[in-house]
């Protein structure tokens, strides 16, 4: 049996009267992403590692290299999650922050510039709060429009590097919304590749938008950088109409998925030609026998941890 999604702490998500909804039409920047060092020669699929930062710190993705070379061994760092909150008041969709996603924004100097100027670039996850808002069902493509500009503005100011979307937990009829429909998650992508053609839009491939990529004779796959296998321990080629080096059929989940199936996941992910490697719940200890079990396989060395 896969392991199911993910299992998250959602306490702080859901607290209300924490509320830190980005304010619209926002777009003061608080420090754009630095340049980053010349990266190390590292040839291999794109290694992904997604942090639960309600528990973690954004800085253990840059933790490691590989013995042979030194290269970084992620390549791409996702801040999980920021949610798509529902508004009862104005019947619209909402991007909200928890303090713990929040704070990482905030401190983005010290929580994700250090990442960038190692090369590794740092996306924020977009997840359903189980409000009823959900990406497949905005009334109208302007509600869609509307809410890519919140996302969008959120990259600029913080300097991000993209965004990733993860259709669970939306709850789709809470709060008297709608059912998903075929539109809304075309007009939302569209939309934000328009406002952001040079940064990354990811796709954690489940939930009801992930099934509607096309409509009225628009395909918005292509608009994504990656979309990712969801079920950790597994293997299962994402239903999306992008090259392999863009895809992750593998997942695996850091110290709960066994090093033998992260090994073998990532030699059939060099094996089948496949460019990228999904890892979830990357935390603060020594992980490096767990991640020398892909690194073997995927780049020909160890990896080293530094505290």
């Amino acid at each position: 049996m896969f392991t199911p999604v993910r299992s998250r702490v959602r306490t702080a998500a859901l607290a209300l009267s924490a509320l830190a909804a980005l304010a619209l039409g926002t777009t003061v920047t608080t420090g754009a992403a630095a340049a980053p060092a010349p990266a190390l020669a590292k040839q291999g699929p794109t290694s992904v590692a997604y942090v639960e930062v309600n528990n973690n710190s954004m800085l253990n993705v840059g933790k490691y290299t590989l013995t042979n070379g030194g290269a970084q061994v992620f390549d791409v760092a996702v801040i999980f999650a920021a949610n798509i909150n529902y508004n009862t008041s104005t019947k619209a969709a909402t991007l909200y922050f928890n303090p713990n996603v929040q704070s990482v924004l905030d401190n983005a100097a010290t929580q994700i510039r250090p990442l960038q100027q190692k090369g590794i670039k740092v996306v924020l996850s977009v997840l359903g709060n189980h409000q009823g808002a959900g990406f497949a069902n905005f009334p109208s493509q302007q509600a869609a429009s509307t809410y890519a500009k919140q996302l969008s503005d959120t990259v600029a100011k913080y300097g991000l590097d993209g965004i990733d979307f993860d259709d669970e937990y939306a709850d789709y009829g809470n709060n008297g919304t709608a059912q998903p429909n075929a539109s809304s998650f075309v007009y939302l992508v569209s939309a934000l590749r328009a406002n952001m053609p040079d940064k990354i839009i990811s796709l954690y491939n489940i939930g009801p938008a992930a099934s509607r990529l096309s409509y009225g004779g628009v395909d918005v796959s292509s608009k994504f950088d990656y979309a990712w296998n969801p079920y950790y321990g597994s293997w299962q080629v994402p239903g999306i109409a992008l090259p392999k080096s863009k895809l992750s059929p593998a997942a695996v989940q850091i110290g709960a998925t066994s090093q033998s199936t992260v090994a073998a996941l990532a030699a059939r992910t060099v094996s089948e030609g496949y460019g990228v490697y999904l890892t979830y719940n990357l935390d603060g200890a020594d992980r490096s026998a767990d991640v020398s079990a892909f690194t073997r396989e995927l780049y020909g060395s160890d990896a080293h941890y530094t505290p």
